[in-house]
């Protein structure tokens, strides 16, 4: 745990007490705080105060006597659409409100660093796409090289339930949109962009408001170093705003696709190699081609992220590449769950927008498609252009028949269940086939979330493999 500096003697509120509440109320409380809690849910409340959160009904304003701070879990709105009414309370009586990522920036440096030969480093990423991907990937090179690290943030632990730092450790945090929309400290010695798309809008005011939040990890603090992916406009518009010029090699761009070698550092992959230039030259070249838990372009794209994100701590080329061979890929994004008979199934159950679907799309010949769920606002439209190896689409869920609607030529069926989707996949496909759930949609009709879908669909695949 790390406990919140700052903090002794004083009364902090806390709003929500799922995972990141929890570790925020004992990390509060590490550091000296007198907290009280509040979560709309009776269960949660009642679970919470078991482990000793004192709890006080914050809706109530004369409970607010002596608070200082309000911190809130990332899944409360505290803007767009509305704000939570605790939220609107504190805005009203000028109480600033913050979150655990602010805690955790204000709070990881302690003296106890002056003894240490190397000092700490925090590498944080964000973006729409891959950003797991990547934090997992740099997290498991750092392992590999044997470099001390933790991983946490929206991965994993809480950023305050991880260990304080030991001397030379790098922290790895994915942030999301919501937590770096609204902590008041952001200071990473490394900040990553993957990439843009339209995701989570009613919550950020449109796309100028999710593309701010993101662009906070970069502009709040400045970071020493800023690994930017250039693919969109916005990352492109993000590069040239934190960039003295050309020569500047503060930035490291990187791209999945365009060759870059007019910056003064970059990254980038063409046709299965990752490409690292200098000052216009290239100083390293790595065959992607054969790793198996880097699939496709976009997971090039998070490869390219990660090697500049590792090299800018100062790793080493081949070792970097050493490290990337042995990367196993991390659950429900583009993972291989099993080879039967030639058939290769695919488990991308994290591809619950229409643009990871299409990286998904692009990522495997001769495709037997696994979609449908409750879709987004747009439907599935912009996918037209990735549907040409899609040999048939298993349509499940809320959304199957408006996502039949829109898929043209392409040969399709209505399965309703994923047990029938995979099961008449399973039936139909011939050697050479991947079988991919990639379902364009989130998954609240049929499972609490992506995880509970993509459990489902392995649980099945493995069925089919049991003799």
């Amino acid at each position: 745990m790390i406990p919140v500096q700052g903090v002794e003697n004083l009364t902090v509120a806390v709003l929500g007490l799922g995972r990141s509440g929890t570790a925020t109320a004992a990390a509060l409380s590490a550091g000296g705080a007198q907290v009280i809690a509040w979560d709309d849910g009776n269960d949660t409340r009642e679970a919470a105060e078991a482990q000793g959160i004192r709890i006080v009904d914050l809706t109530r304003d004369a409970n607010w006597q002596g608070v200082t701070a309000l911190i809130v879990s990332p899944g409360i709105p505290h803007l767009y659409p509305r704000p939570h009414p605790v939220i609107a309370r504190a805005y009203a009586m000028g109480i600033p409100v913050d979150n655990d990522i602010g805690l955790f920036f204000r709070s990881y440096a302690t003296g106890d660093w002056d003894q240490f030969d190397r000092m700490p480093r925090v590498i944080a990423v964000t973006g729409s796409n891959g950003k797991s991907t990547t934090t997992a990937l740099i997290h498991h090179v750092l392992e590999e090289c044997g470099r001390p690290t933790q991983m946490g943030g929206n991965i994993g632990t809480g950023v305050l339930a991880l260990e304080p730092a030991i001397d030379g450790e790098v922290a790895v945090l994915e942030l999301s949109s919501y937590q770096t929309d609204l902590a008041r400290s952001l200071t990473p010695d490394v900040a990553v962009f993957t990439n843009l798309s339209p995701d989570h809008l009613d919550r950020h005011g449109g796309l100028g408001g999710y593309f701010a939040a993101k662009r906070r990890l970069f502009a709040e603090g400045g970071p020493d170093r800023a690994v930017i992916g250039v693919d969109e406009p916005e990352g492109q518009f993000l590069a040239g705003q934190l960039a003295m010029g050309p020569a500047d090699d503060r930035v490291i761009r990187i791209s999945s696709g365009q060759k870059l070698d007019g910056a003064a550092w970059s990254v980038f992959a063409r046709k299965g190699f990752l490409s690292e230039y200098r000052k216009g030259r290239q100083a390293a070249s790595i065959d992607l081609r054969a790793m198996q838990g880097l699939p496709g372009a976009h997971n090039h794209q998070n490869a390219c992220a990660a090697y500049a994100a590792c090299r800018a701590v100062g790793l080493a080329p081949r070792e970097i590449e050493a490290a990337l061979h042995s990367f196993a890929g991390l659950p429900h994004r583009s993972q291989t769950v099993a080879e039967i008979g030639g058939v290769r199934y695919v488990n991308d159950s994290k591809a619950t927008n229409v643009d990871a679907a299409a990286k998904a799309l692009q990522a495997f010949p001769r495709i037997r498609w696994i979609a449908g769920g409750l879709g987004k606002d747009g439907g599935i439209a912009a996918l037209t252009p990735h549907l040409g190896q899609v040999v048939k689409a298993y349509l499940i869920g809320h959304s199957a028949r408006d996502f039949a609607l829109e898929l043209g030529q392409t040969p399709h069926e209505i399965a309703e269940t994923m047990e029938q989707a995979v099961a008449h996949a399973a039936a139909e496909a011939e050697p050479g086939d991947t079988i991919l759930l990639a379902p364009a949609a989130a998954s609240f009709d049929q499972y609490p979330n992506f995880e509970k879908r993509g459990e489902d669909f392995v649980r099945l695949v493995q069925a089919l493999a049991a003799p």
